[in-house]
């Protein structure tokens, strides 16, 4: 430990350099891009320390995204490794978990300080701060990954395993190569358990695989040894947004038109079951989320999911969330303490709720969910399916195994699709179908397709002969002329908000709440009418 003696202890620094993290967290503007090959911007993820890079690759032909951070010399790598063996012993873990990250600054500095002087080391403040940084980095955030967590625009940050560069999926650029890779199997695996430990969850050789959310809301998936992934351990994290998309910003996407919108708040309105399905990361829950925000204000809404992605808006609203089991597995599948989605929905049903929403369905739990469908507790859920035949197919058979009956219950499915519109990988609902008739014979549905998508227009037709719309009518007594004008007056509030930039999560809720409780002072604010 050459680096560390007596006689430098009377070189220790008395002042007290501050290490501090930009917090800000506005959206930076990123630009479209023109010509690839020329293409190279930079923009910070952990201020002042850390940026994403993003630039043309001669070498590989391709866009490729690398973190940038505070280059360490061979004094100042050595010094962080000591450090880091010092912390490990000191740190109380447990206040990794304190949202103000502040305190856990103030925490790690003072620390760091003392160890500082206990091994009578001078550092300049530039040194310092480095060095506070990557403590910071890898006590309080989640190593190397930290400054990819901090990336607003990053969807999906996937690892393969070790000795190969982790990719993200960037919601603007989509797929892009890092400059992050893990080297070493054992560091791979240490930062798992971590995840794990974030998590909530356990891993281990005899439990190597991990589902969990991470406390901002991140959902990880990953495997623990090389024995389930040949590479050695693997994650795969998807980001969602701490504010979900609104139905304006949606249509800013271009994702859906304000007529469909418009549509799905009448239908909402009027105790409709609906279902979107869609490929995985087609954008199901971003929609099922965008339409919740037409659920009227003061009606119960009851929640279920595997893990939390839905966020309403919505004073009257119970969230719930699965939990899985703790300890060994019994003999008979189930394990202590373990709460599923039937539990869950079985149980939701028993709290008056108005409106039910099962973030998506797999197994059992579709039987509770139809059989309250089909009871009046109007339902929305999400489901992996291409199209309705084979939706109905799937909610027909094994495990679900739903009667043809059950299934006619669902009024509306939507389906998301990803596709690429000017070379650009966008997000589109293809085409909304109304359930009309199941009929006994396994997957046969008959629909009536109320909105359809023109790929090569990027444009969606609405079908004004409307199933479901002339159901409406005639349960609510309504004549036409009173539904067009309502599905007109609430497709041009929408468009006077889009036009009027009005996309805040909370702004745009407000606006819907009004609309139930005084829709003429709504509509003449926005000025929709006179």
């Amino acid at each position: 430990m050459g680096l560390f003696n007596k006689k430098q202890k009377k070189e220790v620094k008395t002042e007290e350099p501050s290490f501090h993290i930009d917090t800000n967290e506005e959206i930076v503007q990123l630009p479209e891009i023109e010509n690839k090959e020329q293409f190279d911007i930079t923009y910070k993820l952990i201020s002042p320390y850390a940026s994403a890079h993003i630039f043309w690759n001669a070498e590989t032909h391709e866009l490729v995204y690398h973190v940038e951070e505070p280059k360490l010399d061979e004094k100042e790598k050595k010094i962080l490794k000591i450090l880091e063996n010092g912390i490990e012993e000191l740190i109380n873990i447990t206040l990794i978990n304190i949202k103000d990250k502040k305190i856990v600054i103030e925490y790690l500095e003072k620390n760091m300080k003392a160890l500082l002087k206990e091994f009578g080391v001078s550092l300049s403040n530039e040194s310092f701060l480095k060095l506070m940084y990557y403590l910071y980095r890898d006590f309080v955030g989640l190593n190397e990954i930290e400054p990819l967590l901090n990336d607003y625009y990053i969807e999906d940050i996937e690892c393969n395993g070790s000795n190969a560069p982790i990719y993200i999926v960037h919601r603007k650029y989509r797929n892009m190569r890092t400059n992050i890779v893990f080297t070493d199997n054992k560091k791979l695996a240490s930062l798992v358990e971590k995840m794990a430990q974030r998590a909530g969850k356990y891993v281990s050789y005899a439990s190597p695989l991990l589902d969990g959310r991470l406390p901002d809301g991140s959902r990880v998936n990953a495997t623990y040894t090389e024995d389930i992934t040949s590479r050695g351990p693997t994650f795969t994290i998807r980001k969602f947004t701490k504010e979900p998309w609104t139905p304006v910003k949606l249509m800013e996407f271009r994702t859906v038109s304000p007529e469909i919108l418009a549509y799905f708040w009448i239908l909402i309105e009027n105790e409709a079951n609906i279902m979107i399905i869609g490929g995985t990361g087609s954008g199901k829950t971003s929609f099922l989320n965008s339409i919740a925000f037409f659920i009227p204000p003061a009606a119960r809404v009851v929640s279920i999911e595997d893990t939390k992605e839905l966020h309403l808006l919505h004073e009257n609203w119970l969230p719930a969330v699965a939990r899985q089991s703790s300890g060994i597995t019994g003999l008979s599948g189930g394990g202590h303490g373990e709460v599923t989605l039937f539990d869950l929905l079985r149980e939701s049903f028993r709290q008056r709720p108005d409106y039910v929403i099962v973030g998506e369905i797999r197994g059992k739990e579709a039987f509770v969910l139809f059989q309250g469908a089909s009871s009046g507790h109007p339902s929305f859920s999400t489901m992996h399916a291409e199209d309705v035949e084979t939706m109905v197919r799937r909610l027909e058979t094994e495990p679900i195994n739903l009667s043809p009956s059950l299934v006619a219950s669902l009024d509306v499915t939507g389906i998301m699709i990803q596709t690429k519109v000017g070379g650009k990988a966008v997000r589109r609902l293809k085409e909304v179908d109304e359930i009309i008739s199941v009929s006994q014979s396994l997957g046969n549905v008959k629909i009536n397709k109320a909105f359809i998508r023109d790929p090569r227009t990027d444009k969606f037709y609405f079908k004004r002969a409307s199933y479901i719309l002339d159901k409406i009518m005639k349960e609510k007594g309504m004549t036409r002329e009173e539904l067009n004008r309502e599905f007109n007056l609430r497709t041009k509030l929408l468009m006077a908000l889009y036009k009027n930039k009005v996309f805040g999560f909370k702004e745009v809720q407000d606006a819907i709440h009004s609309y139930y409780k005084n829709p003429a002072g709504v509509l003449k604010k926005f000025g929709v009418i006179k």
